[in-house]
This record gives C-alpha cells, sequence and structure tokens, in this order.
C-alpha cells in the first residue's frame, strides 16, 4: 500500500498543536457543512464559505458555472480551503490567556473540474453529505441543471491541521485570581424542520429528517 500523504505545510503559530493523522484530517472534513475558500483574482483576494463533502482523498466544491470563482479555480488559480469547529471558549483567570477549544484543517493545491461522466455522481456525494437519505426521494437531475452547475475537486494532497482541545495554561501568578476559570462547549445543533409554506398535504416530515443525528 502506498504511504498516507503527509502535510507539507508547516504550522508556525503554535506548533504543538499541529496533528499530522489523515484520519483527523477526514473527520474534520467529515463533520464540515461548509468551507471558507480564498483565492486572488486579478490581485484581489476573496474568501467567501462554499458547501463542502469529501470524496475519497478529494473535497468536492461545487458552484455555479457563471461564479467568477468557480471559472477561477477551474483555470487553475491556487486554492485555500479552510474548515473549522469551534468547540468550547476557554476561560481564563486573564483576557491573554483565554481562547478556544477547536479543530482546523487548511488544505493548499489547485482544483480540477470533475469530468462530465462523473458531475451527478459527486452531485450525490455532495447531496448525501449534507442532507443524508435525501437522494432516493428527489427527482433526478434535469440536463440543464446539471449543465449550469460546476464540480471541482481539491486533492487532499498539500494540508495541515491543528487542534485545540486543553483548558486555559495560566500562570503560577493568577491561579489564585478569585475568578473561575473552565471551558464552555459548544455545538452545532439542527432545530425542530420547519414545512415549507407551500407544502401539500399528507407530507410528513421523512424518517432521514426527524431521525437524523442533529449534534455536528
Amino acid at each position: 500500500m502506498p504511504p498516507e500523504p503527509t502535510p507539507r505545510t508547516a504550522v508556525r503559530r503554535l506548533p504543538e498543536k499541529q496533528v499530522d493523522d489523515l484520519a483527523t484530517l477526514h473527520a474534520i472534513l467529515d463533520e464540515a457543512l461548509h468551507a471558507s475558500v480564498g483565492i486572488e483574482v486579478d490581485g484581489q483576494p476573496y474568501v467567501l464559505p462554499m458547501a463542502c463533502a469529501r470524496d475519497g482523498d478529494h473535497l468536492l466544491l461545487h458552484g455555479s458555472t457563471g461564479s467568477r470563482l468557480m471559472r477561477a479555480l477551474a483555470g487553475g488559480a491556487a486554492v485555500c480551503v479552510s474548515v473549522t469547529h469551534l468547540d468550547g471558549l476557554v476561560y481564563a483567570r486573564s483576557a491573554f490567556e483565554s481562547s478556544m477549544q477547536y479543530r482546523s484543517a487548511t488544505v493548499l493545491g489547485v482544483a480540477t473540474q470533475v469530468p462530465p461522466a462523473d458531475k451527478v455522481r459527486a452531485l450525490e456525494v455532495l447531496t448525501e453529505h449534507l442532507l443524508p437519505g435525501r437522494w432516493a426521494e428527489l427527482r433526478a437531475p434535469l440536463a440543464k441543471e446539471v449543465a449550469a452547475t460546476m464540480v471541482l475537486r481539491v486533492p487532499l494532497a498539500e494540508w495541515s491541521v491543528k487542534v485545540s482541545d486543553g483548558f486555559s495554561e495560566d500562570p503560577p501568578a493568577d491561579l489564585e485570581q478569585p475568578v473561575w476559570a473552565g471551558v464552555v462547549p459548544l455545538r452545532l445543533v439542527a432545530g425542530t424542520p420547519v414545512d415549507a409554506p407551500d407544502l401539500g398535504p399528507d407530507r410528513p416530515v421523512p424518517a432521514h429528517v426527524r431521525d437524523r443525528d442533529r449534534d455536528r
């Protein structure tokens, strides 16, 4: 078996928080519903949120064929994709030592278009990642919809992962301060499904929506 790819981007700030484990990278990306995608077009940097999904050793992004961002990426522009999960607020005994618990991943590279023969499958991967169980219920994509959508894949070849999961590191002189110190956990939680105003009669919330894991 070929060796697992390793990150070629070194973390310079707090390098002790860098994680080189490929499984951790996959877990962070698999939990993400969106990513921040950064590129430079004509000397102007842009960072835009985009839905994403991991497909093996690639990260899938999609958008309109009319999007300047998508056209630039398809044209070979270097891309930086960042995903961050905030897991907690770290309360220290000083503002300086207060921070956050987080898991973050950064992927660098050049995106390529998913070939037409594979585009519908890639759209299924994206849909099932964002809306598990939904693809089987939906009508098939129309040819014009597929043609209007560009799907890109970014190889998971150059990446870095950073994890902060500890408590505050207060200096000994601050430990007797009369203030609370600890962590307030954070999580993303889905609410109760809300019917569309134009929903027809006898359209109950499907089980895959009602019963899906809502903590991400």
